[in-house]
């Protein structure tokens, strides 16, 4: 069953979805401020949330595009950045730090518009200069899976652990793998995998599916990171949505949905009828930690990097190797130290924004950003949105918490645009055994 596509025409009924999840967002973030005000990152206090509601409604408005824009890998990125400088406009007149919160709020505002522009504008088709048979595609599917195989095996010979998530901390730090055997295993479950699945649901080989979603579960003993736990069942998830839905619709209800519930729990909780570990069990993992957390790497990366240097991109080993950097450790370790969040792997927006840039270039920085990523939506605008959402389901939630480096080459985003590139429209649809 073909996905619907996004007509590219204003949209009043999704504008109002639009809206709607922004409303639903920060009621999200004003129960973390309260709920994790012991961080002393923030100060929950109730007449704020009127400054907080003035500060994101320049957000809210700019929200529009996307009820306007047709739907694209650009789109989808577009939609997870826009929560992020949402969530931070909000966090704003909560913060504690003392930097100078108006001038980054305008810079924020500024990076996002600077980022959809490329990112949702450039969409110019990118067709290989040979059509590979379904035969080649057949092949390269079975050696995906192939290969998959292969990289679990060999990571098990490294590391394999059964623990449970609350755990995992105890034991990550000793994981050692050789360099060309991390990158395969961030590859594999950034690009590859998702890729196998992607196709196989397009081409209806629902048992293939299921069993590439297992195979990509297989590797959370060996990373022991909550991103591979939970990789399978976002992808499961995606795919639900992606049953008839049109794609625009499936970009925004993939979040507001595990928002709505996270709201829902915590109601619960206040009301008596659901325990602490439950609430955080739940909310934690995904109001604070998968939707609000890249927001507050944002007012922890501002906060440092008023008072200290910034980076000039040396956290990309490359440029350290000829640069030289004024750190001798890594940021997110460095502010570890110093914030009570732990180890924060920051998006974009941070990274090659605020910490290498420094806040007044981020918008620069966004944009270039956007560009890089538009080659996204040029070697896939031949494909099904359904597609494009599968098989990109795993990237998006990355980009979250990662450098824009480390997405393109340690997370198979360059090798997901490569995939992308070569594959037949028509392959896809085609009934698996009739290729």
């Amino acid at each position: 069953m073909q996905m619907p596509s996004s007509s590219g025409k204003l949209n009043g009924g999704l504008l109002s979805f639009v809206i709607g999840y922004a409303v639903v967002c920060c009621i999200s973030l004003t129960i973390v401020i309260h709920l994790y005000d012991y961080l002393q990152i923030f100060t929950f206090e109730r007449p704020l949330i009127v400054s907080a509601a003035l500060i994101a409604l320049p957000a809210i408005a700019l929200s529009i595009v996307f009820a306007y824009a047709p739907f694209s890998f650009g789109y989808l990125t577009s939609f997870y950045l826009y929560t992020v400088v949402l969530g931070y406009l909000w966090l704003i007149p909560f913060s504690q730090f003392s930097y100078d919160h108006r001038a980054t709020g305008l810079f924020a505002l500024a990076s996002l518009a600077g980022f959809l522009i490329p990112a949702m504008l450039i969409n110019w088709p990118a067709r290989p200069p040979i059509s590979f048979t379904p035969k080649v595609m057949n092949g390269l599917l079975a050696a995906i899976v192939t290969i998959a195989i292969v990289t679990l095996a060999a990571g098990m010979y490294y590391n394999f652990r059964l623990v449970g998530l609350a755990d995992i901390y105890q034991f990550r730090d000793q994981l050692d793998f050789p360099p060309p055997l991390r990158y395969a295993i961030g590859i594999t479950l950034g690009a590859l995998l998702p890729f196998a699945f992607a196709c196989f649901v397009e081409r209806g080989a629902n048992i293939p599916a299921c069993a590439t979603l297992l195979l990509i579960l297989g590797f959370y003993p060996i990373t022991l990171t909550k991103t591979t736990m939970f990789a399978p069942f976002w992808l499961a998830f995606l795919w639900l949505l992606t049953s008839g839905m049109e794609a625009r619709r499936v970009v925004i209800l993939s979040l507001l949905i595990p928002l709505l519930v996270g709201v829902f729990v915590a109601l619960l909780h206040y009301a008596g009828m659901i325990s602490q570990p439950h609430l955080v069990g739940y909310f934690g993992s995904v109001n604070f930690r998968m939707i609000a957390f890249p927001s507050i790497s944002l007012d922890v990366y501002n906060d440092f990097f008023s008072r200290h240097e910034v980076t000039h991109f040396c956290q990309i080993s490359l440029v350290r190797s000829y640069t030289g950097c004024p750190y001798a450790e890594q940021i997110p370790a460095i502010l570890a130290r110093s914030y009570p969040v732990g180890s924060i792997n920051a998006s974009l927006l941070a990274t090659e924004g605020i910490a290498s840039v420094g806040t007044a270039w981020t918008p620069l920085s966004a944009l270039l950003a956007g560009l890089v990523l538009s080659l996204g939506n040029c070697t896939s605008n031949r494909l099904p949105p359904r597609f494009v959402i599968l098989s990109g389901g795993v990237l998006v939630q990355t980009l979250l918490n990662v450098p824009l480096s480390i997405l393109l080459v340690t997370n198979g985003a360059a090798a997901t645009f490569l995939l992308w590139y070569i594959t037949p429209s028509p392959w896809l649809t085609q009934v698996r055994g009739k290729a």
